[in-house]
C-alpha cells in the first residue's frame, strides 16, 4: 500500500514538473520575441527648404452685389405683359412687366371728360363774376371743381404708372417667377435683379491683424469655381465695431467683375498683403501631422535600438509651428531646420522612433500654384 502510495506520489510530481517546464518555455520563448522589431514602414521624404513668402492673410470671403434687390409689384393686379427673359441683362429704366390697366383707363376717360367739363365750367364762371352776373361763392365752387378733376386725373394716370414695373437700375435678371396671367398682390416678388460690376468682397479680419487692414490696401481674391483666375481689388470700406463672438472685424473690398464672373453669394479666397516678405521652411501640406495638441512632421534620421545596440533607419516625431498655405504647400516658421529630411507621406502610420524605408519614386503634390488638372 504504501509502495503504491510513493508511485502515485512520484507520477503527480512528474507531471507537475513536466507543466512547469512547458509554462517556463512558453515565458522564455515570449522574452525572446519581445525584442522582435516590426518591418519598415514605406514612406516618401522631402528635404526641408527656405523660402520668401510674402506676408499675407489668407481669408474667406463672400462675394455681394453693388446693388441688388427683388423687383415686386407695386400694387395688386394680373400680369398683362412679360417684358425680360430670365438671367438676361435690362439697362435701368427697362420696362420688365405690364399689369392689366383697362379698368383704370376706363376710369381715366371718365375723369378726362370731367376735367375738361370743369375747365369750360370755370372758364364761364369766371366771366360771369368779372360781369357781376353770379356769386363770388359759385366761382369759387368751379375754380375747386376744376382743381379736384385734375388731380383725379393725375392720380389714375399714376396708377396706370405705377402697374408698370421698370428696371430700378442696370444689372442682372434672376429667375422670372411670375406667369403670364398670374395674378399679382401688392409686394409680390417678380425677379431678383443684381448690379455684378462692380462687386463687394466682405470678410472678417482677426481684431489683432485689423490696424494692417486700412482703406485703400489692395488684395488679390481667387475662387476655387474659377482656377487659374484672379482679381484684383482694394479695401474701401472698414466696419465700426468689432463682432463680439468671433472677435473679427468686417472688412469691405470693391473689385472690376466686367465679365460677371463672380456671382453675389460666392465664396472666395482673399489674399491680404500685411508686411514684408518672410522666410518660411515650406513643406507639402500632407507632411503635417494635425492634432489638437499641436501640429508635427516626421523627421528621418539615424536611431539606435536601444537593445540591440544596432543603427536603423527611424524617425522622429517634431513638432512644428504652421501659419499660411499657399496651393499644395504649407509654412512652418519654427520648430524645423532647412536641410531636414522629413516624411511627405505616409504620417498617418507612424510613431516615434518607428523603423522607415524611403522610397521616392511617387511623390505627393508639392505646387504652390498647382493647376486643375492636377488635381
Amino acid at each position: 500500500m504504501a509502495k503504491r502510495m510513493i508511485l502515485m506520489l512520484g507520477v503527480v510530481l512528474l507531471l507537475v514538473g513536466g507543466l512547469g517546464f512547458v509554462k517556463y518555455r512558453q515565458i522564455q520563448a515570449a522574452s525572446q520575441g519581445g525584442s522582435f522589431q516590426p518591418p519598415p514602414t514605406a514612406v516618401t521624404t522631402i528635404v526641408a527648404q527656405r523660402e520668401m513668402w510674402p506676408s499675407t492673410l489668407n481669408i474667406i470671403g463672400t462675394t455681394a452685389a453693388i446693388q441688388g434687390v427683388t423687383v415686386g409689384a407695386d400694387l395688386p393686379g394680373t400680369v398683362a405683359k412679360i417684358n425680360f427673359e430670365s438671367g438676361k441683362s435690362v439697362h435701368a429704366g427697362d420696362v420688365l412687366v405690364e399689369l392689366d390697366t383697362r379698368q383704370e383707363r376706363a376710369q381715366l376717360a371718365a375723369a378726362e371728360a370731367d376735367r375738361d367739363l370743369a375747365r369750360i365750367t370755370y372758364g364761364r364762371q369766371q366771366q360771369l363774376v368779372n360781369q357781376g352776373v353770379v356769386a363770388r361763392t359759385e366761382y369759387d365752387n368751379a375754380e375747386a371743381q376744376q382743381k379736384s378733376t385734375d388731380a383725379k386725373v393725375g392720380e389714375i394716370r399714376a396708377t396706370i404708372e405705377r402697374k408698370t414695373v421698370h428696371a430700378p437700375f442696370s444689372g442682372i435678371l434672376g429667375i422670372r417667377q411670375i406667369n403670364l396671367g398670374q395674378y399679382l398682390a401688392a409686394g409680390q416678388a417678380i425677379v431678383s435683379l443684381q448690379a455684378l460690376n462692380p462687386i463687394y468682397v466682405n470678410f472678417g479680419v482677426p481684431q489683432q491683424e485689423s490696424n494692417k487692414v486700412q482703406i485703400g490696401r489692395t488684395l488679390r481674391i481667387t475662387s476655387d469655381n474659377l482656377p487659374g483666375v484672379q482679381f484684383a481689388g482694394r479695401v474701401t470700406a472698414v466696419d465700426s465695431v468689432i463682432n463680439e463672438a468671433t472677435r473679427n472685424i468686417q472688412i469691405q473690398a470693391t473689385l472690376s467683375n466686367p465679365q460677371g464672373k463672380l456671382r453675389p453669394g460666392m465664396f472666395v479666397q482673399v489674399d491680404v498683403g500685411i508686411g514684408a516678405s518672410r522666410q518660411v521652411v515650406t513643406l507639402p501640406a500632407s507632411a503635417i501631422n494635425y492634432a489638437p495638441y499641436g501640429d508635427s512632421v516626421f523627421v528621418v534620421t539615424d536611431l539606435q535600438d536601444p537593445q540591440s545596440k544596432k543603427t536603423y533607419r527611424g524617425v522622429r516625431q517634431q513638432f512644428v509651428k504652421v501659419e499660411g498655405s499657399r496651393g499644395d504647400q504649407v509654412a512652418i516658421i519654427s520648430g524645423l531646420n532647412a536641410g531636414d529630411e522629413v516624411v511627405s507621406s505616409g504620417v498617418f502610420k507612424l510613431r516615434n522612433g518607428a523603423p522607415v524605408q524611403v522610397n521616392n519614386k511617387v511623390q505627393p503634390p508639392n505646387n504652390p500654384k498647382p493647376k486643375p488638372e492636377d488635381s
